[in-house]
């Protein structure tokens, strides 16, 4: 069993903390504003009354809180206890601000750990829990176990900005995947069909065409958007125009589906009509590797 504290009391650190006690870890917590931890204490926490207070009393600490400020704020009340001990990050942010974390918790002479949470608070713990992480591999390899009781434990690398590089990766997915159920949503709900009820074909049709994404995967990575073409970018660029033209005539706002015209328009336009839409990834993509 592992001595644990754990700053932070937000939604998503009260489940953390809270499963952290349900497998038996010793648990301290500190939470900047005071009365979040009754709960806690009452299943076997300790609550103190400063981030450094609780960081002295474990090995690792784990930080949830709202942003990268936040925690930087958490770490100056805590820098002076942080020597010799682990620091996990389970903030959400960018992996600049990572990496900066990481120099700085390096500078204090603590191990550090970055993390990306892919669930929610309910989830923590199930089997549907997924956290990212990356920074320090020989913190991850000592405490993995302990790490996985939140959720299935991913390490990425020494880089400690790769957890929050995928977890906004990961994210940018599932909402471009909101997106098209949104506008698709209000595109039916202009005649009065209840989103419940347009999901029983939309649900099935959207998990079809997840079946196209590893060929895309392979297109982008190669760069050969010519090969094995089915329905090219010109004939998307003209579906795509008829169902923003009909979402208009339906009095729908488009502002969901415009960006993604434009890019077809500009690629189509630039000679690449016959290839697949997977070379709309090339006005997207970083300059430096070939972004046209």
């Amino acid at each position: 069993m592992a001595n644990i504290s754990v700053l932070g009391l937000g939604a998503m650190g009260q489940a953390l903390a809270a499963r952290f006690l349900q497998q038996g870890h010793s648990v301290t917590l500190w939470n900047r504003t005071p009365g979040k931890a009754g709960s806690l204490v009452a299943k076997g926490a300790r609550e103190c009354s400063s981030a450094a207070d609780a960081v002295v009393s474990s090995d690792v600490t784990v930080i949830c809180v709202l942003d990268y400020a936040a925690s930087n704020s958490v770490l100056d009340g805590a820098a002076s206890a942080l020597a010799g001990r682990a620091v996990v990050n389970l903030t959400n942010g960018t992996p600049a601000q990572a990496r900066a974390v990481a120099e700085r918790v390096a500078s204090l002479s603590a191990a550090y750990l970055d993390g990306g949470i892919m669930a929610t608070p309910p989830m923590i713990g199930s089997d549907h829990a997924l956290i990212l992480y990356s920074g320090s591999k020989a913190t991850f390899d000592a405490h993995v176990r302990t790490l996985e009781a939140l959720g299935a434990a991913t390490y990425l690398g020494a880089d400690a900005g790769l957890a929050s590089l995928h977890d906004l990766a990961l994210l940018s997915g599932m909402y471009g995947l909101f997106a098209g159920f949104f506008h698709a949503s209000a595109l039916v709900d202009s005649e009065g069909i209840r989103a419940s009820e347009f999901l029983k074909l939309l649900g099935p049709w959207m998990t079809a065409m997840m079946g196209e994404l590893p060929g895309y995967a392979e297109k982008i990575d190669s760069g050969r958007h010519g090969v094995n073409v089915v329905s090219n970018l010109a004939m998307q660029t003209a579906s795509l125009q008829n169902i923003l033209t009909a979402t208009r005539e339906q009095g729908v706002a488009t502002y969901l589906l415009d960006p993604m015209l434009e890019l077809f328009r500009k690629r189509d336009g630039a000679g690449h009509g016959n290839e697949d839409i997977s070379g709309v990834f090339e006005l997207i993509r970083l300059k430096s590797r070939g972004g046209s």
